[in-house]
């Protein structure tokens, strides 16, 4: 099993703030998990952004890092500060 966590205006357009995911052989990183929520449509759509953040067990991460069942993903929007 996957834990998605989504934060901030992720959280607020999907209506969600965690998800859990069954895991498979086709989630090898996190860009699958990304495509396999990409591919629901409609709102989920936002994970396309191009400066999409992420973390893997509470670590920042890059889309191609490793999953492995019992991991945690988090996506949130880039954080901009003034």
């Amino acid at each position: 099993m996957i834990t998605l966590q989504l934060f901030a205006r992720y959280r607020e357009l999907l209506d969600t703030d965690h998800e859990r995911i069954p895991w498979d052989a086709g989630l090898r990183t996190v860009a699958d998990l990304r495509d396999r929520l990409l591919a629901r449509g409609n709102a989920w759509e936002v994970l396309a952004e191009p400066r999409l953040m992420c973390a893997c067990n509470q670590e920042m991460c890059s889309l191609d890092t490793p999953l492995a069942d019992g991991d945690e993903v988090a996506f949130f929007p880039p954080v901009t500060g003034g």
